[in-house]
């Protein structure tokens, strides 16, 4: 499952740039959010109101756990509704959004023996961003997003809070 999760972003971002090249361009993203798969980067096929992405990240860090860090892939379009600007941008996502722990008692003749399950939760949903210089130009990005998760103990809806900056 964990390889599938990385071939899957990779073969989603060639299919993505077959388009028109000339009128896309690329640009690189730091920030925090879905656009950047939590506290990290994007690298974005850009038009002038869409952009098609790949993004990597951690989303939490614990001194007992370690970092969960990981991959996402999206997409944003800013011409769904009638906007006068392609500033407003609604888009999907697909990312990494945190690491679930579980831990099982084994009662043995000797005592007890414990059993701890860890494994990555990743998340597929919706968002909005809103681009100040417009979604093909460079500058700040803000948003939100929700999505739902393959978690099997933890909240199974989380979401995303999104500052950044588009190169």
């Amino acid at each position: 499952m964990r390889k599938f999760a990385l071939i899957l972003p990779v073969l989603a971002f060639s299919s993505f740039a077959a388009e028109d090249s000339q009128t896309q361009q690329y640009s690189v993203g730091i920030g925090m959010g879905a656009l950047y798969s939590g506290l990290g980067a994007n690298l974005a096929l850009v038009s002038k109101n869409d952009m098609k992405y790949l993004s990597a990240g951690c989303v939490e860090y614990s001194s007992r756990f370690g970092s969960t860090c990981g991959f996402g892939a999206g997409w944003v379009k800013t011409d769904l509704f009638n906007f006068d600007s392609n500033k407003h941008g609604f888009g999907i996502y697909a990312s990494i959004a945190g690491r679930e722990h579980s831990y099982r008692i084994n009662p043995d003749i000797n005592g007890r023996s414990y059993q701890v399950k860890e494994h990555d939760i990743y998340g597929l949903g919706v968002s909005y961003t809103y681009f100040f210089n417009g979604i093909n130009r460079s500058g700040t990005t803000l948003g939100i997003s929700i999505h739902g998760t393959n978690a099997d103990f933890e909240s199974t809806v989380g979401g995303f809070l999104q500052i950044g900056y588009q190169f």
